[in-house]
């Protein structure tokens, strides 16, 4: 299929041709179950097409003024997710008047360059477009004006999708990120975690979920935050400037999907905001993926996950700090509903995660997070560890030679789940005291948990936002380092998924 609109030339014609055949020639692909499965042939074929490492970025730049922002060049989307149909739209601000250009890539595997073009706007005007006043709760609403719109080719695959933006007179650049979702029927759904992204997003400078204007790491409530505005320069653990724009799907997220799509697994993905308004659409697949840094959850998307784990869906949180912060979703000043937000509770007992400042403040009432992760985020909340074996003979662990007691170096970080629920057959699967620093123990113990639903399904709690770093590094992908440091892919985290992934579809 073309790139963008208009005439392939002849020499992109044969290219597409030849993926196109090369594609054909896959094997068939089955399911974990071993039965033929139609539906996961289109991961495959799509990672069988050309891909590219262009979507990477090569000059990003912040403001120090700000620390946080891009104004050479900054923009956001006007959905947080789009079906093929539909349309979406872009809004970009230059400092100055100058033209830019706009790159659209679907983000997969493709033979380890991790993302394929599929349009291109060409040049388009740019110009400075105003900073929003400040509102209540001090929330940041942009009311740019759209620069282009898109409307979503109906052959193009569910997935994250990267705008990258180029300033022509300077080349300074920065992204814009949605999710194209579909409605078919998979073997498993990826949510994103965008409700946190859009926590942790201080843009322009300090208006983050975590800011009230006197404290800068602030938790608790009459905080609001919104979806119109760029991500600016992620805010936590490290500095990776070539994320600019993007959230934290580079950060934490891109390792897994690179990795299921370089495995062929049939998977669809969705925003934190589809899970809240869509609880029909959980059940077309047979399991639930949260994955990175998941902490950010309505009321409602508590609701329907937990429904459909007593329908029979599998879950896997390959995710930490998950369904901690309760959050209330409004419109935005435009009235389109769910485009900000604020946080308004905690998932888990008074004082069960050693209280933050301001925390206290917030309430604090069932449904608990353990109870439907299995464990949940508890005091000291940050921290790292090895993530230690303590039941080698189940069948979570086949195949990966780990004995008890044997740990994955570093794998267990920045903030985890402890405080396992009493939920008939949950069973600890790892655990191990987690450190602030080498050396420092400082009182936590890291619980990955799974119990069993009640139509045979399961549930699996990895206990940490650093699982995707043992699954693949991307093009791009910047290792954390802080409280521990994990080591990157290792077998044993590719093989406990594998088996994770083969129960939840057999």
């Amino acid at each position: 299929m073309p790139d963008s609109p208009g005439s392939l030339s002849r020499r992109r014609a044969i290219q597409s041709l030849a993926s196109i055949a090369g594609a054909a020639a896959l094997p068939a692909c089955r399911s974990a179950s071993g039965s033929k499965n139609p539906r996961s042939q289109a991961i495959r074929l799509e990672n069988a097409k050309s891909g590219t490492r262009d979507w990477m970025l090569t000059r990003t730049q912040v403001d120090p003024a700000t620390k946080w922002r891009c104004p050479w060049i900054e923009g956001y989307c006007s959905r947080t997710s789009v079906r093929p149909g539909e349309t979406i739209s872009f809004h970009v601000s230059t400092r100055q008047a100058s033209s830019f250009t706009l790159d659209v890539f679907r983000m997969g595997h493709y033979g380890g360059n991790g993302g394929r073009l599929v349009h291109r706007f060409g040049t388009l005007p740019g110009r400075d477009q105003p900073d929003p006043p400040i509102g209540p709760k001090r929330v940041r609403d942009c009311a740019w004006e759209p620069s282009a719109s898109l409307r979503i080719p109906r052959d193009w695959l569910s997935g994250v999708y990267l705008g990258k933006l180029t300033e022509q007179t300077s080349g300074i650049q920065s992204y814009v990120v949605f999710i194209v979702r579909d409605d078919r029927k998979a073997d498993f759904i990826f949510q994103c975690s965008d409700t946190t992204w859009q926590a942790y997003n201080r843009w322009p400078d300090h208006f983050g979920l975590y800011d009230d204007g006197k404290n800068e790491w602030y938790w608790g409530g009459d905080v609001q935050v919104s979806f119109n505005r760029p991500y600016g320069r992620y805010c936590q653990i490290f500095d990776a400037p070539l994320s600019q724009g993007s959230g934290e799907f580079l950060l934490w997220e891109f390792p897994i999907a690179f990795w299921l799509e370089a495995e062929g697994y049939d998977v669809t993905y969705v925003s934190n905001l589809d899970t809240h308004s869509d609880p029909a659409g959980l059940r077309r697949a047979r399991g639930f993926l949260s994955v990175g840094h998941d902490e950010y959850w309505s009321p409602a998307m508590f609701t329907h996950v937990q429904d459909a784990v007593k329908a029979g869906l599998n879950v896997a949180f390959l995710s930490g700090n998950t369904c901690c912060g309760r959050i209330l979703f409004s419109p935005d000043s435009a009235h389109y509903p769910d485009r900000a937000y604020e946080r308004v509770g905690v998932f888990g007992p008074p004082g069960g995660t050693r209280d933050f400042v301001a925390m206290a403040s917030l309430r604090h009432e069932r449904p608990y997070a353990n109870e439907l992760v299995g464990a949940h985020s508890t005091g000291p909340v940050t921290g790292g560890a090895d993530w230690v074996c303590t039941l080698p003979d189940h069948w979570l662990f086949a195949g990966t030679g780990m004995r008890k007691g044997d740990g994955i170096p570093g794998l267990v970080g920045w903030e985890w789940h402890g405080d396992p629920a009493p939920i008939p057959g949950l069973e600890i699967v790892a655990s191990s005291p987690t450190q602030s620093a080498p050396g420092q123990p400082n009182d936590g113990v890291f619980t990955a948990t799974l119990y069993p639903g009640p139509k045979r399904n399961i549930v699996f709690n990895a206990s940490t936002i650093w699982w995707g770093d043992g699954l693949s590094a991307p093009p791009g992908y910047v290792r954390p380092k802080v409280y521990t440091e994990p080591k990157g892919p290792d077998p044993r985290v590719q093989q406990i998924t594998r088996n994770l992934l083969a129960r939840m579809t057999a």
